[in-house]
């Protein structure tokens, strides 16, 4: 069953997943805004990277646990806990990336949609 996009609940999903993210250390934390792109998949990405595959479930626990307490909110699909290089956790108006320092250069998720609106958060490490 498909899961449908609930009406400007994107920024939401954005802030509480960057908040969790910084609390566990994300490094180079960013958002990108895709809702002015044609083909995007979804609303938002978030996106950091961590320095051990440790450090990447934490990141992933501590943005899921951020988002549900703001938002009520699971992740719609979530991908990667099983080697821990790239998490991906999937609400349908954002997805969240979380990466080791390596994969987040080789995939480059910021260089594909280079034409999106990308921030920096505040304080990233």
């Amino acid at each position: 069953m498909a899961k449908t996009k609930k009406p400007d609940s994107g920024k939401k999903l954005v802030s509480a997943a960057i908040k969790g993210l910084q609390e566990k250390k994300g490094r180079e934390i960013a958002s990108l805004d895709l809702r002015n792109l044609k083909n995007a998949v979804t609303d938002y990405f978030v996106v950091c990277h961590a320095a051990s595959r440790t450090n990447v479930l934490s990141l992933a626990a501590a943005a899921e646990e951020a988002i549900h307490k703001a938002t009520g909110e699971s992740p719609w699909h979530r991908e990667g806990f099983e080697n821990a290089e790239w998490v991906l956790l999937d609400y349908v108006n954002m997805v969240v990336h979380i990466f080791l320092e390596d994969a987040r250069t080789f995939y480059g998720i910021e260089r594909l949609w280079a034409d999106a609106d990308i921030k920096k958060a505040a304080g990233a490490y």
